[in-house]
């Protein structure tokens, strides 16, 4: 047990002796992430990793950082903490991803406003949970209390990954052509973005969160919005290993208007065929409760598509097959066409 206490700080609303037990408490969830390249560290002033580049020509390492927004409060209202974290893997993961890297470690930051040692430790076995499905490493993190700034019960969550990929395997999206195939690798719902219009619709500070809804087959709303983002990283891997890849878009902010065109070179556009796609039935509740536009759902959210990614229309089926062997279900949304107009639907 360390012995550092002050109560002058105490008094201030910093329980340093709370900090020491919450690190204690998520030990055992860091422990399920090791991997080869971690040193074990935890409670040392920075992270230790020993990075692996043989076979790489050119090794290039690729950081993402991410916060998982105003969800959170939805876990703070359904008071339950333990898969926020795996959200905030996925928003960082997910995105590295794209650039074909694969993700060694992850650090989180947790700002909150009373250090609850169990809670911490529950928001941080989501984050174990989350490397554990992207097979990276939490290597460290920082938990700061924030008295007087955030109300007791109030907390964010934030995080830091880096990857590695061999240069000449970076997805280079100037190899997209005209008549390459978009696939869809669905969602598992709404993910981690538009939560704040998301609680402006159903009013959730004063929302029945618990209550059955028949539109979500009888889930509560709370379980239906707090289902954790699908993390990607495994799939996607497997996927460059055997097939031809052009692009990968990771579906967050923006929805399909601003994250598609990321992946698209100048003069080409994608066209996506509304009819193909496999909307929750969350999305449908959204909208209609809301009185939202279609094209301002799918310019805020990811309408069942968390992941798209373009590959040469021969191999199409090749690459549904090997996405199907990692347990995605994916299937084909459409295809790359010439024009100015990035995203099209139809």
């Amino acid at each position: 047990m360390n012995e550092s206490y002050s109560a002058s700080y105490a008094a201030a609303g910093v329980d340093i002796t709370a900090g020491y037990q919450a690190v204690e408490l998520m030990k055992a969830h860091v422990a399920r992430t090791m991997t080869a390249g971690m040193a074990e560290n935890i409670g040392g002033f920075g992270g230790l990793f020993q990075l692996d580049t043989a076979g790489m020509k050119a090794p290039c390492l690729v950081s993402g950082t991410d916060g998982v927004g105003t969800k959170i409060r939805i876990a703070q209202l359904l008071d339950r903490h333990d898969t926020i974290g795996i959200d905030c893997v996925a928003m960082c993961v997910n995105d590295v991803i794209c650039c074909g890297a694969k993700p060694l470690f992850f650090l989180d930051y947790i700002a909150c406003g009373k250090n609850v040692p169990e809670k911490i430790a529950a928001i941080v076995s989501g984050v174990a949970e989350g490397c554990v499905q992207a097979g990276c490493a939490l290597v460290g993190g920082e938990t700061a209390e924030h008295p007087g700034v955030m109300a007791g019960d109030d907390y964010d969550l934030a995080g830091f990954t880096v990857g590695v990929v061999d240069r000449e395997k970076v997805i280079d999206r100037n190899r997209t052509a005209a008549g390459d195939v978009v696939i869809a690798l669905p969602s598992t719902g709404v993910h981690s973005n538009g939560f704040s219009l998301i609680r402006r619709v159903f009013d959730v500070e004063n929302a029945d969160l618990h209550a059955p809804v028949a539109a979500l087959d009888g889930r509560g709303l709370g379980e239906a919005l707090l289902t954790p983002t699908r993390i990607y990283v495994r799939p996607v891997l497997a996927l460059l290993e055997q097939a031809e890849v052009h692009g990968i878009s990771h579906i967050t902010g923006g929805g399909f208007y601003e994250n598609i065109p990321r992946s698209l070179p100048d003069g080409l556009g994608a066209k996506i065929e509304k009819a193909a796609l496999r909307v929750p039935p969350v999305f449908d509740l959204v909208a209609k409760t809301g009185r939202i536009p279609e094209r301002d759902m799918f310019n805020t959210f990811n309408m069942g598509v968390g992941m798209s990614v373009t590959v040469p229309k021969e191999q199409a089926d090749r690459a549904l097959s090997i996405l199907k062997e990692q347990g995605e279900n994916a299937y084909i949304m459409g295809e790359i066409v010439s024009g100015a107009e990035k995203v099209v639907l139809c």
